[in-house]
């Protein structure tokens, strides 16, 4: 009779233990892991979905870091646009105030609150976030405005703001200090005024002419040169009676001179004396609107120039006086990078300024965020600050006090809201509709997360008491299982019999 030995008669236990061992192993994994499996196959039939579902949790985590990104951008340049709002309400201000009074530079202190209102104005356009520049349009890697000092003082043989207001000047007012305009007498009753040129983009221009004056002939504006003229006749005009003459300026503003006949001794103001006869009297009217004509062209007309100076400038390209004898210039010719300061560098477009920055924020939902620092609102209120914190005058100007009052007058109305155009409000409240669509979009996907993450739980996860119980329950199989074994390699033929 043959005996075998004790190892061929329990290799099945050997391998029954290895088993359990196996699914030991394998449970303790998952307790440590919190996943029924590192691999998708060891998931079971629940792989396929496992797969789409950590998919799109890949994608909203993908949103999620856009959402973070779009919100600080949008945050940035809502402090940049909110610190404009205060510079525009700030200067404005200062524009209306009563107090005017010139200092030795020539300037306001209105003015000085303008000029440091216009260095914060340029650097809130050159906001960054990160590496991107948030009003340079598409030009994310370009400053979009050119350095305050550069465009206040220009940059070699470039002119700046300054030099383009003082040449402006110079072509509006004229070398007679009349404003482009000249005063004749056709005939020994009549004042003629006429434009100096035509056609010509500086100076006053004719606008009408009206009168009480007794038995006066009026013509008014026309021929090339534009010309109007008012004709006493035979009669002495009364006293109290008037003529008005109305003068357009290059802003787009009209001035009115009015005149009225005056006995009186000394005359007042605004007035001209009624002579011993027509002529006489006519040639009082003709001193006395070359007088008026020379304060309207030294004073609001000097602010208007800067203002016009102002939308030349701040023009792509810019524009300017187009001939070195400035007095006597008819043209405006485009500046070239080699003579004249571009203050705007960033991208340049007709489209949507916000558009040219779009963000995807979820599946189907984009948000567009992008600026340009020339954009309506934006340009004009730069421009208007620049302008304002540009223009001199001197104390010892007799028509200063009637420059700066015609400036302030029209700073304070450009920086005014109207109604139809563009605000940096309307531009608030575009970055506001960005941020709740992202907000909403955040909201939604964190819903979607949470129930996608647990349903992922349910494939991939697993329950720590149920394998906590079953690992016990291996662990005394297991125990039992090398007892028997141990028994086993123990019996012999000896202890047998």
């Amino acid at each position: 009779m043959t005996i075998s030995g004790v190892s061929g008669r329990t290799s099945y236990i050997g391998s029954g233990i290895l088993d359990l061992r196996s699914q030991l192993d394998a449970l303790t994994q998952q307790l440590a892991s919190g996943k029924i499996s590192n691999t998708y196959a060891g998931q079971g039939s629940g792989r396929s979905l496992a797969i789409g579902l950590r998919s799109q949790l890949s994608g909203l985590a993908g949103y999620a870091d856009t959402a973070v990104n779009l919100n600080t951008r949008i945050s940035v340049a809502n402090l940049s646009l909110q610190r404009l709002v205060d510079v525009g309400s700030s200067v404005k201000g200062a524009a209306v105030s009563a107090v005017s009074e010139i200092d030795n530079t020539g300037q306001t202190a209105g003015q000085k609150t303008a000029s440091l209102g216009f260095l914060d104005s340029v650097d809130m356009l050159n906001a960054k976030s990160g590496d991107r520049y948030l009003f340079s349009g598409r030009a994310t890697d370009t400053p979009p405005v050119t350095p305050a000092d550069v465009i206040m003082n220009g940059n070699g043989a470039q002119a700046g703001l300054k030099q383009l207001i003082l040449e402006r000047k110079q072509a509006d007012v004229g070398t007679s200090g009349l404003g482009r305009v000249v005063l004749t007498a056709p005939s020994v009753t009549s004042v003629q005024i006429a434009e100096d040129a035509s056609p010509s983009e500086f100076g006053l221009k004719l606008n009408a002419i009206t009168s009480t004056l007794t038995g006066a002939t009026i013509t008014q504006p026309t021929g090339t040169p534009a010309a109007m003229s008012v004709d006493l006749g035979a009669t002495n005009p009364a006293e109290g009676e008037s003529v008005k003459f109305t003068f357009n300026l290059p802003d787009g503003t009209t001035e009115d001179i009015t005149l009225t006949a005056s006995t009186a001794t000394p005359l007042p103001a605004n007035t001209f004396a009624i002579g011993a006869n027509p002529a006489a009297t006519a040639a009082n009217l003709n001193a006395a609107l070359n007088t008026s004509i020379g304060k309207l062209a030294n004073g609001p007309l000097v602010a208007a120039s800067a203002v016009t100076a102002g939308d030349n400038f701040f023009d792509q390209p810019p524009m300017r006086v187009g001939t070195t004898p400035f007095g006597a210039a008819t043209t405006l010719v485009a500046g070239t990078p080699a003579n004249t300061v571009s203050w705007y560098q960033g991208e340049t477009g007709t489209d949507s300024a916000r558009g040219t920055a779009v963000a995807q924020i979820d599946q189907s939902i984009t948000v567009q965020y992008g600026a340009r620092a020339d954009e309506q609102a934006l340009r004009s209120q730069l421009q208007t600050v620049a302008v304002f914190a540009a223009v001199t005058t001197s104390v010892t100007d007799p028509n200063a006090n009637a420059q700066i009052a015609a400036l302030n007058q029209r700073i304070a109305q450009n920086l005014a809201d109207v109604p139809g155009t563009q605000s940096i409000q309307d531009i608030q409240a575009d970055f506001a509709g960005a941020g709740a669509s992202i907000k909403a979009a955040t909201d939604r996907q964190a819903q979607t997360k949470a129930i996608t993450q647990t349903m992922l739980d349910s494939i991939e996860g697993i329950n720590d008491d149920e394998v906590a119980t079953k690992i016990l329950a291996l662990q005394t199989s297991l125990q039992a299982s090398y007892q028997t074994t141990a028994m086993l390699y123990q019996t012999s033929l000896t202890k047998y019999l």
